[in-house]
């Protein structure tokens, strides 16, 4: 046999061992750099020692990068979004696109992971789905009243609240929400907002009051209303117009206390009669704002109990908050003087908001307001289609009698109350008080030396509205009383604007009243109604059916079919330039 080499005098089993042994260590530390360079490329640290817990620190800090990443990506959307429509507050198409993507059900991360993006910064619920918002909600981390402040997007909160309570009833896209300012509904008009409701929005006029032309506004889904409100308006401007007068301006507020005994009660009574006192309760109620100015102070007993009711002026705004704030200072004055009272209430009913009242009718809240006008019999007869006689028998039967015997309280009218909603909706009044500004009383009687004229007046004690503060800060409601031109303060002469809007009020109820009542007499409000307040599928049926029942009714004169008809003037001596709007008459041959 050959002969082998030896290794250090080994044999050669032992060397061929150990170069095997070499060549396997070789093999393993080349895998080794292999390895450590493929986590280089990877970007993982080069230092980094390959185990376990190195590994999880590794992914740790890449999750933490990429958190980092979307938080970027969605702040640097948001903050493109703002710029480019931050006058109209919407979402943009991109933003929008995003956030469909996002919401992705396979996408949605775990509720902790969403947590924690939202608490990484003050920012954090930019990088998050509406759904994961939902979810931390739905967690109590996010409290469904303040998404708007949360996510720092008006609209989008809305879209996200709309989305929860798409899991208990229907949404539905019909209920309108996009496009509109809900920077001045946050925090003032509305909470839990999901949309806005579209009303719409009519004009009657030029209305001629005190001298002044107004286009009048009002918002009502009541067809009929603005063309015969709008009849009024022509009829009373032929006659030369409306005058009016405000009489009485003061918001009230009465709290209720309690005293140990009536006997106590009593004396604390004695006390705001006292001229003096009063002094001192005006100076703390006065303090409290530039505009309140304390009237007056009325009080009643009812054995404990102590009821007053303070009035005051408010400048241009309808004042129940500035009114509240200062009676309660006012309190605090009494209170010092008799330790032993209780103030159960800021408001005891005794002022009284939002509900019928003998006292409003009576004593007046808010501004009471008059308003006369004197109507020709040619214009009674040509542009009304009835006779004064008529409608003067007609109003002392229905607007006086017949409310008497309803036992209405202001009811004394035919419908102020539809004149006086339509205006409060469309001007951003609070639509609440429709119940005590609309106590009306509407008077008619013969004028002239024969009798031959109508006189109409109305009578309204408690008009409460305002030209700044509450819903009169929305645009479209804005825009409206700059119709007017009666928006936002009078800075010259506080409290003029609001004393106009009531007046504007009070002198369209007053259109509204004569065209309803003089519809009423001649017969016509049926038919005008099936034309204006049906829809048109219903109208055709509606009328023939009119047609047949009328004929039948020998002792209801001048009914027929309505004729579109446009009013421009009366004769060729009183042209006046009006809203044209298509109003039922008599046939011709009546």
């Amino acid at each position: 046999m050959g002969s082998f080499p030896f290794i250090d005098g080994f044999p050669i089993v032992t060397s061929l061992t150990l170069v095997v042994g070499l060549v396997i260590i070789y093999l393993l530390l080349d895998g080794r750099r292999n390895q450590s360079s493929n986590r280089n490329q990877l970007g993982a640290s080069p230092d980094s020692s390959h185990c376990e817990c190195c590994e999880k620190k590794h992914f740790t800090n890449k999750d933490n990068n990429d958190v980092s990443s979307s938080l970027e990506l969605r702040k640097s959307s948001v903050d493109s979004q703002d710029a480019s429509s931050k006058s109209s507050h919407n979402i943009s198409d991109e933003s929008e696109a995003v956030l469909r993507t996002s919401d992705d059900s396979s996408s949605l991360r775990p509720l902790p992971e969403c947590l924690k993006i939202y608490k990484s910064s003050r920012d954090g619920c930019l990088a998050l789905s509406d759904d994961e918002i939902i979810s931390l909600v739905d967690a109590n981390h996010i409290q469904a009243r303040n998404l708007e402040k949360e996510l720092k997007n008006f609209e989008r909160g809305v879209v996200v609240r709309r989305k929860l309570i798409q899991r208990h009833t229907h949404v539905s896209e019909e209920l309108s929400y996009k496009s509109y300012d809900y920077s001045k509904v946050f925090g003032a008009c509305c909470e839990n907002v999901i949309g806005f409701v579209g009303v719409p929005i009519g004009v009657a006029g030029p209305l001629l009051m005190d001298g002044q032309e107004y286009q009048v506004p009002m918002a009502t889904t009541e067809g009929c209303l603005v063309a015969s409100t709008n009849r009024g308006c022509r009829a009373t401007y032929l006659g030369g117009g409306i005058r009016t007068r405000v009489v009485f301006d003061a918001m009230t507020r009465g709290p209720v206390v309690r005293f140990p005994s009536a006997i106590r009660a009593t004396e604390a009574l004695k006390w705001l009669e006292n001229s003096m006192n009063f002094m001192k309760l005006k100076r703390e109620f006065d303090a409290s704002s530039r505009f309140a100015r304390l009237l007056s102070v009325q009080s009643r007993v009812a054995g404990r109990f102590l009821f007053i009711r303070f009035s005051a002026k408010t400048g241009d705004a309808m004042g129940m908050n500035m009114v509240s704030k200062g009676t309660e200072l006012a309190l605090k004055i009494l209170h010092a003087d008799f330790q032993d009272m209780e103030i159960l209430s800021l408001s005891g009913n005794y002022c009284t908001d939002k509900k019928p009242a003998a006292l409003n009718w009576l004593d007046g809240r808010g501004k009471s307001v008059i308003s006369e006008s004197i109507i020709p019999s040619s214009v009674v007869q040509k542009v009304l289609k009835t006779s004064v006689t008529a409608i003067v028998e007609l109003n002392i039967a229905k607007n006086l009698v017949g409310s008497a015997m309803a036992g209405s309280i202001g009811g004394f009218n035919a419908h102020a109350s539809n004149v006086v909603s339509a205006i409060f909706i469309a001007t951003g009044q609070d639509p609440a008080q429709n119940v005590c500004s609309s106590n009306c009383i509407t008077l008619m009687e013969p004028w002239g030396d024969n009798g031959q004229d109508l006189y109409i007046s109305c009578t309204m004690p408690s008009v409460e509205v305002g030209t700044v503060g509450g819903g009169t800060i929305l645009s479209s409601q804005a825009a409206c009383l700059k119709m007017l031109g009666l928006s936002g303060p009078n800075l010259s002469q506080p409290g003029h604007n609001a004393r106009t809007l009531a007046s504007v009020v009070c002198a369209t109820v007053l259109a509204g009243e004569l065209s309803l009542m003089a519809a009423l007499a001649g017969g016509h409000l049926v038919t005008s109604h099936l034309k204006y307040n049906r829809s048109d599928s219903n109208i055709a049926a509606s009328v023939a059916s009119h047609q047949q029942r009328s004929s039948l009714q020998t002792s209801l004169p001048n009914l027929c079919v309505p004729s579109k008809v446009q009013h421009k003037h009366v004769d060729d001596e009183q042209k006046i330039t009006m809203n044209v709007i298509d109003l039922p008459t008599e046939c011709k041959q009546s």
